[in-house]
């Protein structure tokens, strides 16, 4: 049951990178339109709107990642034990 909760939490954080990769894109397009905004500013919202997309999804990830590593560190320690 854990395991399907781990892998629901990862197809959850996949589709909110992509809906916040897509809301960034979006975002600099109305900005580069809007009045007030440019090419300038649209470019700027595009490249740091992806950098801050990158950094939270990668330390998410990282988490899973680590949990990842410790489930199969213990399920290899749990075979050498057997033996």
């Amino acid at each position: 049951m854990r395991d399907f909760f781990i892998r629901s939490m990862e197809q959850i954080i996949n589709a909110l990178v992509v809906l916040g990769a897509i809301a960034v894109v979006m975002t600099a397009i109305m900005v580069m339109g809007s009045p007030q905004g440019g090419l300038v500013r649209g470019i700027a919202v595009l490249i740091f709107g992806a950098i801050y997309l990158v950094l939270m999804a990668g330390m998410v990830y990282l988490g899973l990642g680590i949990y990842n590593n410790t489930r199969r560190t213990a399920e290899a320690t749990e075979e050498i034990a057997r033996r």
